[in-house]
């Protein structure tokens, strides 16, 4: 028997204003649970206006949206104990330990953790008595995504979580989000690396102006595009420059 999997987000005709400006323009579709969605798209596409929505941070001007099946609209303090989310720019209180913060943000949850779990699961054990000030970008990235997942959430949100990491730190934080999907966690991710979108997301939506544009799976897309006779300048590569940086450097990780 086939499993199938229920839709655990749902957005109908989602909209968004600023005065007289929509910045979110209609936009509608469903994130299936236990999948990696992807929301592509330009600066100013609407992407993480979009999430923000989805995460309760921003009022809904049009439509409706669901997680798990509670609206969001009318139900914001229960959608935000469902979710995690991993901002553009974390940020964390100074002079406070890695382990004290997992133990606070845990308890705003309710719950108590062993915060030495939370950190080597993102590879920061030897880490545990620093404080983030002192972590690099890619280990504040890691950090973040260990504080957003204390309490269980059912639905992660990342928005550019790879943007200005090196090439070890991004590859490192790939295999983590996979990680967090195979505990059975729906990952809703932007990013402006198409790489990122094809190696990781079950399915991507492409937005542009405030609209998405089109829907579907990384490899369904590309075949449509070469369907229309699309055709590169240049030989398709079986490796390129960073699968040469990552061979000649090593995979490890150099925080």
């Amino acid at each position: 028997m086939v499993k199938t999997f229920k839709d655990i987000v749902i957005a109908k005709s989602l909209t968004k204003k600023y005065g007289k400006k929509t910045v979110v323009k209609g936009v509608s579709f469903e994130v299936k649970e236990g999948e990696i969605f992807g929301i592509l798209g330009p600066n100013g596409a609407g992407k993480t206006t979009t999430l923000e929505m989805l995460e309760a941070l921003r009022p809904i001007d049009g439509g409706s949206a669901s997680l798990d099946g509670f609206d969001i609209a009318t139900n914001p303090e229960k959608i935000k104990a469902l979710i995690g989310v991993q901002p553009q720019t974390p940020s964390f209180e100074e002079k406070t330990k890695l382990t004290e913060l997992i133990e606070f943000f845990a308890a705003t949850y309710g719950e108590k953790v062993d915060p030495m779990k939370f950190l080597e699961d993102v590879q920061l054990a030897e880490k545990a008595d620093s404080y983030p000030e002192q972590l690099s970008g890619g280990q504040r990235q890691r950090f973040s995504i260990a504080t957003a997942l204390v309490h269980g959430p059912k639905v992660f949100f990342l928005d550019e979580p790879t943007t200005g990491l090196d090439p070890q730190a991004r590859r490192n934080l790939w295999e983590l989000v996979q990680q967090v999907r195979d505990r059975g966690v729906t990952v809703i991710i932007t990013t402006h690396y198409m790489d990122e979108a094809e190696l990781l997301c079950d399915r991507v939506a492409v937005m542009d102006n405030g609209k998405i544009i089109a829907l579907d799976t990384p490899k369904n897309l590309i075949q449509a595009l070469l369907r229309k006779g699309f055709k590169k300048q240049m030989a398709v590569e079986q490796a390129n420059l960073e699968d040469v940086f990552i061979d000649l450097t090593g995979k490890a990780l150099r925080d």
